[in-house]
């Protein structure tokens, strides 16, 4: 899922491609006993206010606590030209109160409560999360309900928030090499996809954002028909239906509340590079090819074959990456590959690589290309899809051990308008591919015509520049 923590959730596979399968015979049993553990499905229950906002409910009574979550359809794939970061300023100042519970209160009452809170603003969406002992729910429902309609802004907040962010978007992007060349990556790679505006957007548009930006934003995207409140944890469902109906069922919706228009990225004609230059110690090279989304495949099996293929290059220490180009050959410090289809738009099926001291960019240029190449003349062995598969399902039970990872993923997926029943289909989707699938999309798509590289060439760093460590608070 595309960058939830922003969540760039870019990382499922290096989340779960673990090289595990060591751990079906200690930890999970037979392959057969852990697939069937994964299988098993909790009910998700669904509701819907009058009002139009959405509510799931699961129930997950391992330990007396709930994570209840507010996601709200708009992040920095809604924003347009002159403001861009405007989502993710807007996350800060839903801190900085009501009329009801002016600044600062918000984070007291949380604290009393021995509640954990923050937010994340992605390109797809903006939440809001407490963790919070279950008997105590109500307590963040009512702050949370709040927020949604009656945010003041005051001026002043906003003047001190935006510099907040502007000293995090320099701690984050432009003092950071990788990142920066990142940002500029995804700028060229895509032409009209709003995917090419960075979350925390470009500093220009946050010099020019004005208190009255926010308040339009708020207006137009805040309200209970455009948001989905996801509750996971040692709760009833009906109650928690009850307990929104109080808080939210009174808050009025947006009239005509009108997703933005489709923004569909035209095909690219051939390959795109950039070179970044910026005071940096390594070369960094990062790649991507332009492949299809689960929200536009024309194949259902494609992207989980794009998925598994990005297992097989990097999925742990036995992956082709880590054992042939970072052990073997010792020409990479790090080389990395990934995947996501999970948003509401197409992205991308990326490769990354630093050489080591001595190593040219061209060197690892070359050997991530040859392991492209490799993967369309021949498939993938047997031996390396069950360590992906072993990897996958032991991360998946690891997960659903977590109540935030249950509630992010609900919430992301129907966020997004795939639909959080695509979760449960997970398992069985990712356990049917075969090796002529993953080699029939690397072939179709994996391709110099559609393919974005960049590359890093490291400038000198200034010794006497002081190191600049992050002070941004919310």
């Amino acid at each position: 899922m595309r960058k939830i923590q922003p969540f760039t959730g870019k990382a499922r596979n290096s989340r779960t491609m673990l090289a595990a399968s060591f751990l079906f015979a200690a930890i999970l049993g037979s392959p057969a006993q852990a697939i069937e553990r994964v299988k098993v499905e909790v009910p998700v229950h669904q509701y819907k206010l009058d009002n139009g906002l959405k509510i799931l409910v699961k129930q997950d009574k391992r330990a007396p606590i709930a994570v209840m979550q507010l996601w709200y359809k708009v992040g920095s794939s809604y924003e347009h030209g002159g403001i861009t970061g405007v989502s993710h300023v807007l996350e800060h100042m839903m801190f900085k109160g009501t009329e009801k519970h002016p600044t600062g209160e918000f984070n007291r009452i949380i604290a009393e409560n021995g509640a954990q809170d923050n937010a994340f603003t992605g390109s797809d969406y903006t939440a809001y999360y407490q963790i919070i002992a279950a008997d105590r729910l109500e307590v963040a429902m009512e702050l949370e309900s709040d927020r949604m309609r009656n945010l003041t802004l005051p001026p002043a907040e906003f003047k001190k928030e935006v510099e907040v962010v502007k000293e995090e978007r320099r701690w984050r992007t432009e003092d950071k090499p990788q990142a920066l060349t990142r940002e500029q990556f995804e700028a060229i790679a895509f032409m009209n996809s709003p995917y090419q505006n960075p979350i925390i957007g470009w500093m220009p548009d946050l010099d020019a954002m004005k208190v009255e930006d926010l308040k339009a934003w708020y207006e137009r995207w805040y309200a209970p028909n455009n948001a989905t409140l996801v509750v996971v944890g040692d709760v009833d469902p009906d109650k928690i239906h009850e307990l929104a109906k109080k808080y939210y069922g009174p808050l009025k919706p947006t009239e005509n509340i009108a997703p933005p228009k489709p923004q569909t990225e035209v095909e690219q004609k051939g390959l795109r590079t950039i070179n970044v230059k910026a005071p940096a110690e390594l070369p960094y090279l990062l790649m991507g090819y332009k492949v299809p989304g689960m929200i536009n495949a024309k194949e259902k099996w494609e992207p989980y074959a794009l998925e598994m293929l990005a297992g097989v290059l990097d999925g742990g220490g036995s992956s082709r990456f880590s054992r042939e180009l970072i052990r073997g050959k010792a020409i990479a410090s790090e080389a990395s590959a990934w995947y996501s289809g999970y948003g509401r738009m197409p992205e991308l099926f990326s490769l990354s690589g630093t050489p080591t001291k001595g190593e040219k960019l061209e060197t690892i240029k070359a050997a991530l290309l040859e392991q492209i190449e490799r993967v369309k003349k021949e498939p993938v062995t047997t031996e390396e899809l069950e360590r992906v598969r072993a990897g996958i399902i032991a991360g998946e039970i690891y997960e659903r051990d977590s109540q935030q990872h249950q509630a992010n993923l609900l919430g992301s997926l129907e966020t997004v308008g795939l639909g959080y029943k695509l979760a449960d289909e997970y398992v069985d989707n990712i356990l049917a591919i075969t090796p002529e699938q993953i080699q029939a999309v690397a072939r179709k798509y994996l391709i110099e015509d559609h393919l974005t590289i960049a590359e890093l060439d490291p400038q000198p760093i200034d010794p006497n520049k002081p190191k600049n460590e992050p002070r941004f608070v919310r």
